[in-house]
């Protein structure tokens, strides 16, 4: 007679890891641009119950579209280039030097308007070129190097202007392919440089959190020198950067002179601090390391909408720049608020049943 052993007792398999239970929401509020939102929710909300149907009339929309979309192309690479822990204030230098070089070349001399507009863009690069080299090699901060630099521009561009032309404004006559890429939409309203700021807010979004690239600007702005002994090539990283800051300037440059059929040698100053402003509402921190494009579109957004909302209000036009002020104070407190809970952040899991 055999008796049957008891079956043996099967290894209880380990527990499988338990899941986030974080909502989209929570999550939200660990991301650089949680502040962002919330001020271009707020403010456009506001305007729209203050500003009335003028303001989201289709004519009101473009008013604040446009002026979003001219700073955007400008403040997106000056974003990248304050999450490496840099600063550009020559842009609006660049920005009428190119604005002018455009006017003289096919306005003034009558060269084709795709030589001109390549002399422009050429121009701004080369100032980045300049920029990034001096900053890099000579470890002068970057605020001191661009400050001359946005000096030297101004002043070369006056005198080369009274020079040339006897004044300090030219007229143009563009032709109508360049109307139709960098001028105005059909029916006169809103700018394809729209398109312009949307198409390069996309692709700089990609590069910078889907390559190698975005986590060396990152890094950069974090710890330069754990960057460099991690072998990643911070001077060629600022070099570009800067570099794409002097594209940008210049081809809103050639943007403003294609529109306005001429340009002047003033033209450009507001942009330098709106576009840090416009920055620092995104969500980058000024100290680097922090910050994303999504972030800086909703910040050019969100100042572009108070600029222009205030005069659909039937207020005094003064107050939009405390409103910017206080949204610029705000906004600081807002972003030190969520990079701290994003670098304490620590995933809720789902209980056990």
């Amino acid at each position: 007679m055999t008796t049957s052993l008891p079956h043996p007792t099967a290894e209880r398999a380990p527990a499988a890891p338990p899941k986030r239970t974080e909502s989209p929401l929570g999550q939200l509020r660990h991301r650089p641009e949680a502040g962002a939102l919330i001020g271009t929710i707020s403010v456009f909300v506001f305007f729209a119950i203050f500003g009335g149907e003028k303001f989201l009339a289709p004519a009101g929309a473009a008013s604040w579209l446009n002026i979003a979309a001219e700073l955007g192309v400008i403040a997106i690479p000056v974003g990248l280039l304050m999450i490496a822990g840099e600063l550009d204030v020559s842009v609006g230098s660049v920005l009428a030097g190119s604005s002018m070089t455009l006017a003289i070349v096919s306005g003034h001399w009558g060269a084709p308007m795709i030589v001109g507009i390549v002399l422009a863009l050429g121009l701004g690069t080369v100032v980045g070129l300049l920029n990034g080299i001096i900053v890099t090699r000579t470890n002068v901060p970057s605020l001191v190097v661009t400050l001359a630099t946005m000096a030297g521009v101004a002043g070369l561009t006056l005198g080369l202007s009274r020079a040339t032309t006897g004044t300090t404004s030219v007229a143009i006559s563009p032709d109508p392919f360049s109307k139709a890429v960098f001028g105005q939409l059909i029916g006169g309203q809103f700018e394809v440089a729209i398109f312009w700021w949307l198409g390069i807010a996309a692709l700089v979004a990609v590069m910078l959190q889907m390559t190698k690239y975005g986590n060396w600007i990152f890094a950069i702005g974090g710890d330069k020198e754990s960057a460099r002994a991690t072998g990643i090539p911070v001077n060629r990283v600022k070099i570009a950067l800067y570099m794409a800051s002097g594209f940008g300037a210049a081809l809103v440059g050639v943007i403003q002179t294609i529109l306005y059929n001429g340009a002047q040698v003033a033209n450009g100053q507001s942009f330098v601090f709106n576009s840090i402003i416009a920055v620092v509402i995104g969500g980058v921190l000024l100290t680097g390391g922090y910050g994303s494009v999504l972030g800086v579109v909703l910040g050019t957004l969100t100042f572009a909408i108070v600029n222009q909302g205030i005069y659909y209000t039937g207020w005094n036009s003064d107050w939009a720049s405390l409103i910017l002020g206080i949204l610029i104070l705000t906004a600081v407190l807002m972003n030190n608020t969520f990079r701290r809970l994003a670098l304490s952040y620590k995933p809720r899991t789902a209980k056990k049943a």
